[in-house]
């Protein structure tokens, strides 16, 4: 059947991988190789022009591997299937890490004098990349609370020579959700048309699609839900637009930040089962968030299906499938959230999120620790914020946990 006939779990399995090239592997195998031979000098040159988009590759053209800096078997099979996972895109783009991906995006699409508005809180990461290294090589930047979409909207109006919105969404750690389509639609409206970048890693691919509501690019850590086992690192950028991915492979190459064979091998195998792990982290999460909500410690939390907010409301049934395994609580003070956290049993205290198993965090010491004060401030971080990454052990289990962790801050 042609491949868009096919439903997306269908083509993760089919698509990008021909079994008589790996000797009748029913699975891809790992590719090791550093360098590829060429069938013909005008096959090596092709190959050459290609990579360095002096040309473009017919629809259909089997183009030969150079070398594994700029491309590689595995790599090729991984761009191809974890496609589908993201509705809207027809091109993918893998990376070691979700850092070397928004790097990559940031330096492929921005120029000196150009100006990156953007929403916060974000991972402390990304803000520090904004903030240390592209502010002082002359990026005007710009930061909106996440989820103030007039003011976002007036910023993307004001602001000059334009380059990128990047949109965090929900935000780290407070789940704030950001308009994507509102915000799409008032950088459609400027006249330096700015790509918008969406952060998808909290709710994608399985229940936020950036794509559909406008976004031109979605970027992810996929060492998080796509990989699931807390194991490997590894980041992935998806557009609708093949050229923009064709920009950002060839900044890859001059980076060589692309994902080694191994990880791509390993990430390739994770991904028919994302829907079904994210799935069951989102109900656990969500039947616990909904019983910790009333806990006397509990100051204040921070979950989709608990918002407040009426405008926050409407953009998360407007935007999101489902609510997703993250949530933070507010326990009062950095005392009441460290002994929350060496009080958890089974939940690990550890940053970064997405695996199989939960993990637990204090985000002003540990993930946002880079921030200044008035970031900080600006991001509604505080010190008794702790952020859950939930996992896939029984939720009744969980829940024990959090209670009697809770019941123990003094």
């Amino acid at each position: 059947m042609p491949h868009h006939a096919l439903r997306p779990p269908t083509e993760i399995l089919t698509r990008g991988f021909d079994p008589t090239l790996s000797v009748g592997s029913a699975r891809p195998a790992v590719f090791r190789s550093s360098t590829y031979v060429f069938s013909t000098p005008e096959a090596a040159e092709r190959a050459f022009d290609i990579a360095t988009g002096r040309a473009q590759p017919a629809e259909g053209e089997n183009v030969e591997l150079i070398y594994s800096r700029i491309n590689h078997p595995n790599a090729e099979i991984l761009e191809a299937q974890v496609a589908p996972l993201e509705a809207g895109a027809n091109s993918a783009a893998v990376f070691n890490s979700g850092m070397a991906a928004i790097m990559t995006a940031f330096l492929t699409f921005l120029r000196p004098g150009s100006t990156v508005v953007y929403t916060v809180p974000l991972y402390g990461g990304t803000m520090g990349l904004l903030r240390d290294f592209l502010q002082p090589w002359g990026i005007t930047v710009c930061g909106v609370p996440a989820g103030h979409m007039t003011a976002l909207e007036d910023a993307i109006h004001a602001a000059t020579n334009l380059r990128i919105v990047f949109i965090e969404t929900p935000a780290n750690p407070t789940m704030t959700m950001t308009d994507i389509r509102r915000a799409a639609d008032a950088a459609a409206r400027h006249p330096d048309h700015p790509l918008v970048m969406v952060d998808n890693t909290f709710l994608g691919p399985a229940f936020q699609h950036p794509l559909l509501f406008g976004a031109d690019l979605v970027l992810y850590s996929a060492t998080k839900y796509l990989s699931g086992f807390s194991d490997l690192l590894a980041g992935i950028a998806l557009a609708r637009d093949p050229a923009l991915i064709a920009q950002m492979r060839g900044r890859r190459i001059g980076f060589g930040n692309i994902l080694q064979p191994d990880e791509c091998w390993m990430l390739d195998g994770r991904l028919p089962t994302v829907a079904l792990r994210m799935n069951r982290q989102s109900k656990n999460a969500q039947r616990i968030a909904e019983s910790l909500v009333s806990h006397p410690r509990v100051r204040r939390m921070h979950y989709p299906t608990l918002f407040d907010d009426a405008e926050q409301i409407r953009i998360r049934l407007a935007q999101c499938d489902f609510p997703g395994a993250l949530f933070s609580m507010e326990l009062g003070s950095r005392d009441a959230a460290f002994a929350f956290l060496r009080a958890v049993k089974i939940a690990h205290n550890a940053v970064s999120l997405g695996g199989v198993e939960t993990l637990v965090c204090h985000p002003k010491t540990t993930t946002h620790s880079g921030l200044t004060p008035e970031e900080t401030k600006l991001s509604g971080i505080t010190d008794g914020q702790v952020r859950v990454s939930v996992g896939i052990e029984d939720w009744r289990d969980l829940l024990s946990d959090f209670e009697q962790a809770l019941d123990s801050i003094a």
